[in-house]
Protein backbone atom coordinates (compact mmCIF):
# COMPACT_ATOMS: atom_id res chain seq x y z
CA UNK A 1 0.00 0.00 0.00
CA UNK A 2 1.80 3.41 -1.47
CA UNK A 3 0.50 6.34 0.97
CA UNK A 4 0.70 9.33 -0.54
CA UNK A 5 0.97 13.37 1.03
CA UNK A 6 0.61 16.27 -1.09
CA UNK A 7 2.03 19.57 0.01
CA UNK A 8 3.27 23.13 -0.98
CA UNK A 9 -0.36 24.71 -1.63
CA UNK A 10 -1.35 28.09 -0.68
CA UNK A 11 -2.35 31.39 -2.35
CA UNK A 12 0.28 32.62 -4.84
CA UNK A 13 -0.25 36.05 -7.85
CA UNK A 14 -0.64 35.12 -10.43
CA UNK A 15 2.56 35.42 -12.79
CA UNK A 16 4.11 34.15 -9.59
CA UNK A 17 5.50 30.32 -8.91
CA UNK A 18 4.40 27.38 -5.95
CA UNK A 19 6.17 24.39 -6.04
CA UNK A 20 3.91 21.44 -5.09
CA UNK A 21 5.79 17.78 -3.33
CA UNK A 22 4.30 14.68 -2.89
CA UNK A 23 6.13 12.25 -0.57
CA UNK A 24 5.34 8.42 -0.92
CA UNK A 25 5.35 5.54 1.53
CA UNK A 26 7.08 2.14 0.70
CA UNK A 27 10.19 1.27 -0.90
CA UNK A 28 9.18 0.84 -4.51
CA UNK A 29 8.33 4.03 -5.20
CA UNK A 30 10.24 4.13 -8.95
CA UNK A 31 7.99 0.93 -10.38
CA UNK A 32 5.38 3.47 -9.85
CA UNK A 33 4.39 6.07 -12.17
CA UNK A 34 3.16 9.12 -10.88
CA UNK A 35 0.33 11.83 -11.86
CA UNK A 36 -0.88 15.68 -11.00
CA UNK A 37 -4.65 16.11 -11.33
CA UNK A 38 -6.64 19.02 -10.54
CA UNK A 39 -10.66 19.86 -9.47
CA UNK A 40 -12.15 22.65 -8.75
CA UNK A 41 -15.33 23.44 -7.35
CA UNK A 42 -18.16 22.01 -9.24
CA UNK A 43 -15.94 21.01 -12.39
CA UNK A 44 -14.37 17.27 -12.85
CA UNK A 45 -10.89 16.16 -12.36
CA UNK A 46 -8.82 16.81 -14.54
CA UNK A 47 -5.46 15.71 -15.79
CA UNK A 48 -2.18 18.20 -16.12
CA UNK A 49 1.01 16.16 -15.59
CA UNK A 50 2.91 12.55 -15.65
CA UNK A 51 6.04 11.17 -14.96
CA UNK A 52 7.42 7.95 -15.68
CA UNK A 53 8.99 5.67 -13.17
CA UNK A 54 12.17 6.05 -14.47
CA UNK A 55 11.47 10.03 -14.67
CA UNK A 56 12.72 10.60 -18.20
CA UNK A 57 9.24 10.64 -19.90
CA UNK A 58 6.82 13.14 -18.94
CA UNK A 59 3.39 14.56 -20.65
CA UNK A 60 1.58 17.42 -19.70
CA UNK A 61 -2.14 18.82 -20.34
CA UNK A 62 -1.80 21.48 -22.77
CA UNK A 63 -3.02 24.31 -20.86
CA UNK A 64 0.10 23.98 -18.63
CA UNK A 65 2.74 23.40 -21.47
CA UNK A 66 5.85 25.98 -20.84
CA UNK A 67 4.58 26.71 -16.91
CA UNK A 68 4.26 23.95 -15.30
CA UNK A 69 7.13 21.24 -14.66
CA UNK A 70 6.63 17.77 -13.38
CA UNK A 71 9.99 15.75 -11.32
CA UNK A 72 10.49 13.06 -9.10
CA UNK A 73 13.17 12.13 -7.07
CA UNK A 74 13.37 8.25 -6.81
CA UNK A 75 15.78 8.97 -3.22
CA UNK A 76 13.34 11.05 -1.68
CA UNK A 77 10.44 8.83 -2.90
CA UNK A 78 9.25 12.57 -4.06
CA UNK A 79 7.27 13.92 -7.09
CA UNK A 80 7.25 17.42 -7.36
CA UNK A 81 5.19 19.34 -9.59
CA UNK A 82 6.63 23.49 -10.08
CA UNK A 83 4.04 25.84 -10.70
CA UNK A 84 5.84 29.24 -12.70
CA UNK A 85 3.52 31.70 -13.95
CA UNK A 86 -0.23 30.64 -12.49
CA UNK A 87 -3.01 31.67 -13.74
CA UNK A 88 -6.72 32.25 -11.95
CA UNK A 89 -7.92 29.26 -13.71
CA UNK A 90 -5.09 27.14 -12.25
CA UNK A 91 -6.82 27.33 -9.15
CA UNK A 92 -8.24 24.00 -7.83
CA UNK A 93 -7.54 21.18 -5.76
CA UNK A 94 -4.02 19.39 -6.84
CA UNK A 95 -3.80 15.80 -6.02
CA UNK A 96 -1.04 13.63 -6.62
CA UNK A 97 -1.58 10.05 -7.71
CA UNK A 98 0.37 6.99 -8.16
CA UNK A 99 -0.88 4.41 -11.05
CA UNK A 100 -0.77 0.91 -11.67
CA UNK A 101 2.53 0.45 -13.76
CA UNK A 102 5.84 2.36 -14.18
CA UNK A 103 4.97 4.02 -17.63
CA UNK A 104 3.12 7.26 -17.83
CA UNK A 105 -0.54 7.90 -17.81
CA UNK A 106 -3.09 10.27 -19.09
CA UNK A 107 -6.16 8.79 -17.58
CA UNK A 108 -7.24 8.82 -13.82
CA UNK A 109 -8.26 5.43 -13.76
CA UNK A 110 -5.13 3.78 -14.32
CA UNK A 111 -4.35 5.74 -10.99
CA UNK A 112 -4.75 3.17 -7.79
CA UNK A 113 -3.60 5.18 -5.47
CA UNK A 114 -4.15 9.05 -4.06
CA UNK A 115 -3.32 11.83 -1.77
CA UNK A 116 -6.26 14.09 0.07
CA UNK A 117 -5.05 17.08 -2.09
CA UNK A 118 -3.80 20.54 -1.30
CA UNK A 119 -5.57 23.59 -2.07
CA UNK A 120 -3.66 26.42 -4.52
CA UNK A 121 -5.40 29.63 -5.18
CA UNK A 122 -4.01 32.20 -7.73
CA UNK A 123 -4.96 35.79 -7.53
CA UNK A 124 -5.49 37.67 -9.76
Amino acid sequence: QVQLVESGGGLVPAGGSLRLSCAASGRTFRNYGMGWFRQDLGKEREFVATISGSGLSTHYVDSVKGRFTISRDNAKNTVYLQMNSPKPEDTAVYYCAAADGSSFYINPTSYIHWGQGTQVTVSS
